[in-house]
């Protein structure tokens, strides 16, 4: 009993090799247990795929990829770190986010691929103007300094918004990359995420994309086509029980639901403990390929109005092909990566569909 989170390796792997990868020129964003679909899976199907590059914001889990892939892959560490051992040990790249990292660590950044990150109009971490890169250049020039920054790159947070924004992102990013490549810097140059790359192809003097949730299988935002975005992944859960219920009786936490006539639920073994937000329970569930109302979440539970076409073996889909989580993205749920984030491997079954 309990909730399940299936991925088919097969169509994963499809979305990963020819729907939405650039070829040779792909980083693959693994952070966070890659979006909570399995580090380790999704690192070996990425590679499957001919994925050479991946991105993480932890040192050890670059160190797994490592083991995983031996030398042939490229692993971007996007926070920064202080652990250059390790850096120096698995060949990682790290990440120089500001001028005060590198007046406090500039003597050990030596034998390392530093990758320069700018701030942007996110302005989450990363230098915040050339001049910040000028201070550094001269400061390694008079202290006999030789760093190797071998990449540049930067994070678009609002490449999936129509108003403008994006586009004054870009043009910062742009005039950097500029103002870089004039100070005799030739580093390698990846900015674009999911929803960038659909939108622009890859951007001018960039030589790579970093791609996240496109990879695997969600659109970036709404106006896309779902073929090109293949959901391997499914969430199902099995009916514990039948309840009848006359009009006016209750259920759930605070009378969640009341009947407003004679009806008939099921108790569904899944709830927000095992990682169901709660505004996805607003919305529907599929039960032998029909759409019912879910009408309440409870921490273990979730309650569904039902028919007389639903029996007790049916499985109840919150995720599937036709449930897609980007659906309830643009529904207002919450981001692709909050909605697989959330989700609780401790309480969930998770199974891995191998067919190829």
């Amino acid at each position: 009993m309990g909730g399940t989170f299936q991925i088919d390796e097969a169509q994963f792997i499809e979305q990963a090799r020819r729907q939405f990868q650039l070829t040779d020129r792909t980083i693959a964003v693994v952070k966070n247990n890659a979006y909570n679909y399995g580090l380790e899976f999704a690192v070996k199907a990425f590679a499957i795929s001919g994925i050479r590059a991946f991105a993480t914001t932890s040192v050890d889990d670059a160190v797994k990829i490592r083991h995983m892939c031996g030398d042939k892959v490229d692993i971007i560490l996007m926070n920064p770190t202080t652990d250059f051992k390790r850096a120096r040990m698995f060949n990682l790249h790290i990440t120089l986010p500001s001028r005060d990292y590198y007046d406090a660590y500039k003597d050990e950044l030596h034998d390392i691929h530093i990758h320069l990150e700018y701030a942007g109009l996110f302005n989450r971490s990363g230098l915040s103007s050339i001049e910040e890169l000028e201070y550094i250049l001269n400061d390694m020039n008079e202290s006999d300094l030789e760093l190797n920054f071998t990449g540049l790159w930067t994070h678009f947070g609002y490449s999936d918004e129509f108003d403008g924004i994006y586009e004054t992102e870009r043009g910062m990013w742009e005039q950097f990359i500029s103002d870089v490549l004039e100070l005799g810097i030739k580093p390698s140059i990846h900015a674009q995420n999911s929803a960038s790359y659909v939108r622009d192809g890859l951007l001018d003097k960039h030589s790579h994309v970093r791609l996240g949730i496109g990879l695997y299988g969600s659109k970036p935002y709404a106006d896309l086509d779902d073929k090109d975005f293949v959901q391997s992944s499914t969430l199902s859960a099995p009916i514990v029980q039948f309840r009848r219920l006359t009009a006016g009786m209750t259920l759930g936490y605070g009378a969640a639901f009341k009947a407003d006539e004679d009806c008939t639920v099921a108790v569904v073994d899944i709830g927000y403990g095992d990682g169901v937000l709660r505004a996805r329970a607003g919305h529907e569930c599929e039960i032998g390929g029909k759409t019912y109302p879910i009408v309440a979440l409870m921490m273990s539970h979730m309650v569904v109005l039902v028919d007389d076409d639903v029996e007790a073996h049916m499985s109840v889909y919150l995720y599937n092909k036709k449930l897609r989580i980007d659906k309830y993205t643009h529904l207002g749920v919450g981001a692709n990566s909050e909605q697989l984030g959330a989700l609780n491997y401790q309480s969930l079954g998770r199974e891995i569909i191998y067919d190829v």
